[in-house]
């Protein structure tokens, strides 16, 4: 499968189930309902504790003004400001399990839409397959938590490496300085794209592997970079999709720039327009998943057989008499 067969595969899949669209931006609503529960509520009694008025927040001074000595706020609501920490931390893990979940649902639904291709969208079968991958996504989440630490690690330390080759080469020259900075902040640049557009590619990839092959977390993570060493094209696939998207998020974003000079008309138009390009940006996002599993599906899982006909074929017995 060609790079362009497999995108408009991927346009076709993320088409015939549009309603997941719909799943995702139900999430952000509900997401947005459980940080107003589990964080605001705490946060509204921390501000009447403090002494200020909610229904004057506008005036800044007066919310600087309580914060100048942080130290003695600190002392003196040092449970109120452990409730709040953890009502973040807690809202941060619920939301993390729920979107892994709504994730593995989504992820599901396309999977079972490539192996069969007359299956319609149900929250049935979504919630089905959110419940069957949802421990395996969990636990290939959190070892992909570990290599993209990893990374920062090691970006870390040559980021350090050249800023120190850089002092010493100021206080030799400046020109060498310039260019040894130039030179390195290219090659820092080039390795930290490469770094993560292949991690991306390997959590991509082995979630593809982790449905269709019902694999582990760790032996999906080994297969999917024995898959991208197998099938290079399957990463250069992946960068061009995340270009295409970075691209238009910029679009988007440069559309909407004219609504901020006008006043009234540009914060009306502002909301709607907000909407239908976090709708757009998610439709993108789920037809860069279904072309990722297209081409997983179409280059690793060998079709099955086609039968052209159900009746069994019964074998023809000799009709001639024996002698």
């Amino acid at each position: 499968m060609t790079n362009s067969e497999a995108i408009k595969a991927g346009f076709r899949l993320i088409n015939k189930n549009w309603q997941l669209v719909l799943v995702q931006l139900g999430m952000v609503i509900i997401s947005s309902l459980g940080f107003f529960i589990i964080v605001g509520i705490p946060l509204a009694v921390a501000f009447i504790m403090f002494g200020i008025d909610l229904t004057g927040l506008a005036h800044v001074k007066d919310f600087f003004g309580i914060l100048k000595e942080p130290s003695d706020i600190i002392s003196r609501y040092i449970g109120l400001f452990l409730i709040i920490i953890a009502s973040f931390l807690l809202y941060i893990t619920l939301i993390a399990l729920f979107g892994i979940y709504i994730f593995g649902g989504s992820v599901g639904v396309l999977g079972r839409s490539l192996r069969d291709r007359t299956l319609r969208f149900s929250m049935h079968t979504f919630f089905d397959e959110a419940k069957k991958l949802f421990s395996r996504l969990f636990g290939f989440t959190a070892v992909i938590g570990i290599l993209v630490i990893a990374a920062a690690f090691i970006l870390g330390i040559l980021g350090g490496s050249i800023a120190a080759l850089i002092s010493f080469a100021r206080s030799q020259d400046s020109t060498l300085a310039l260019f040894f900075g130039i030179f390195f902040s290219m090659i820092l640049v080039i390795v930290a794209l490469a770094l993560i557009l292949g991690i991306i590619s390997i959590t991509l990839y082995g979630i593809a592997c982790l449905f269709f092959k019902g694999t582990g977390y760790v032996k999906s993570l080994r297969e999917a970079i024995h898959y991208l060493f197998r099938h290079p094209n399957a990463f250069w696939l992946y960068t061009i999709l995340c270009g295409g998207y970075i691209l238009a998020s910029f679009l988007l974003i440069l559309i909407s720039s004219p609504f901020t000079l006008i006043p009234v008309i540009g914060t009306i138009f502002s909301f709607p327009y907000q909407l239908i390009s976090y709708v757009f940006q998610t439709y993108l996002g789920l037809a860069i998943l279904a072309t990722i599993l297209s081409y997983y599906y179409s280059t690793e899982i060998p079709s099955d057989p086609i039968i052209e006909g159900s009746t069994p074929q019964v074998p023809v017995q000799d009709e001639t008499p024996q002698s």
